[in-house]
């Protein structure tokens, strides 16, 4: 079964962070066929360098592809993925952010899982660092089975986008991403799961996400809570959740997203991760 991993990199991505997550997919105990990495728009001269370096570097390294996808503006990641998706020539696809670390057997793991769980999409647990990722501070599980993950994506995204695996040709089937700002993957699984995708979620932790106070910060404030139920409105109005799930599920955006940073972080570790 060979794959190809799917990233995307913007100009305010960190260098040392970029190198640090194609390392870990370079570490694979089953490496990929074809590296996809999008450029979403200009990028800084550092950036530019980390990635000459390891366009090289791939290209001395039997069966695997390095494919650079060039796009001329930042389009955002819902799109960048699209243009990387295009270009992709296997139907397993595992997707990596440009600054987490995937543990050495997540992709051979993830491959196993897709064949005896007969899943179209497959996750599994994230353990969320700041600086260090010897020190770990929270873990992010998510429901397992397929009826676990159809009942929680009605109120919360089933699916850890950050290290997920799936059938390119399911997504295809689904429409692909769509321009569904901050929420683009969580409307993909939605879709996809409407349309009959098989999900799974693996309990073993298969990924290293960097959890600083930017990512708190990103998920506060009158924009976000607004996209959020908008969101949650659609879902409702498709019928794939209920008037119950968009009441909860849009109290909990809106008091999340006004609370300060500080009890927003707190939350997350202490309540959203158990």
């Amino acid at each position: 079964m060979e794959y190809a991993v799917l990233m995307s990199v913007y100009e305010k991505e960190n260098p040392d962070f970029l190198k640090q997550s194609i390392e870990s997919i370079l570490r694979q105990t089953i490496l990929p066929g074809q590296f996809i990495l999008v450029k979403d728009g200009p990028l800084t001269g550092e950036l530019e360098e980390v990635i000459g370096h390891y366009e090289k570097r791939m290209k001395k390294k039997p069966g695997m592809e390095f494919t650079l996808v060039s796009l001329t503006e930042n389009k955002g990641l819902g799109s960048a993925l699209n243009a990387g998706l295009k270009v992709a020539k296997f139907d397993y696809i595992a997707r990596m952010d440009s600054d987490d670390i995937s543990v050495p057997k997540r992709c051979e793991r993830q491959l196993q899982a897709m064949r005896e769980q007969e899943a179209d999409i497959v996750s599994g647990t994230i353990l969320e660092f700041g600086e260090d990722i010897h020190h770990v501070q929270a873990v992010k599980r998510l429901p397992e089975m397929q009826d676990e993950i159809l009942k929680y994506a009605k109120r919360r995204n089933p699916f850890n986008h950050p290290c997920v695996m799936f059938k390119k040709h399911i997504i295809e089937k689904a429409g692909m991403y769509r321009e569904v700002l901050w929420f683009e993957d969580y409307d993909l699984w939605v879709r996809a799961l409407m349309q009959g995708a098989k999900g799974y979620n693996m309990k073993e932790p298969l990924l290293y996400m960097r959890a600083g106070e930017n990512m708190y910060l990103r998920r506060g404030g009158i924009r976000y809570v607004r996209q959020g139920v908008i969101f949650r409105w659609k879902l409702w109005k498709t019928g794939f959740s209920g008037a119950m799930d968009f009441f909860v599920s849009v109290c909990g955006q809106v008091l999340f997203g006004i609370v300060p940073n500080k009890l927003r972080r707190g939350f997350y570790k202490y309540i959203l991760r158990r």
